[in-house]
């Protein structure tokens, strides 16, 4: 018998630095979007190495970088967009907020939202916008 299971079912693991406080706000945005998320605090060297070893972008880097069936996620991705990725299952290596944008899921500053995307990345260097913010 087959059994339906949520979308985000896949755990995911995040990797972020100790003293990150937004980085902690983002994890805890996730997990209660439903995700199973496993956080490991790393060296900020490690942390670098993560983000190299994923092929990202340095354009698209962020505070944290997190793994998710296959993708990667880098920053303040909000976790519709993760849900999004994991239904529509498009042939791209990850998402990524760039940056550490006011208003985005961890980085909340009162009514404050300003501008963002959420980009797409492949293997290649390709970029897309998966989804824009705040216009």
């Amino acid at each position: 018998m087959f059994v339906a299971t949520p979308l985000h079912a896949a755990a995911m693991t995040v990797y972020k630095t100790a003293t990150c406080g937004c980085c902690s706000a983002w994890v805890e945005h996730v997990r209660q979007a439903g995700f199973d998320v496993e956080a490991i605090d790393v060296e900020r060297a490690r942390l670098i190495e993560y983000k190299r070893e994923a092929g990202l972008d340095q354009r698209l880097a962020s505070c944290h970088t997190a793994r998710i069936d296959g993708y990667v996620i880098e920053g303040h991705v909000p976790a519709a967009d993760i849900r999004r990725l994991l239904e529509e299952r498009p042939d791209v290596a990850g998402l990524a907020v760039p940056g550490m944008p006011v208003g985005s899921p961890g980085m909340e500053y009162g009514d404050r939202v300003d501008p963002y995307r959420v980009i797409a990345f492949d293997e290649q260097g390709g970029m897309r916008i998966f989804a824009e913010y705040g216009n």
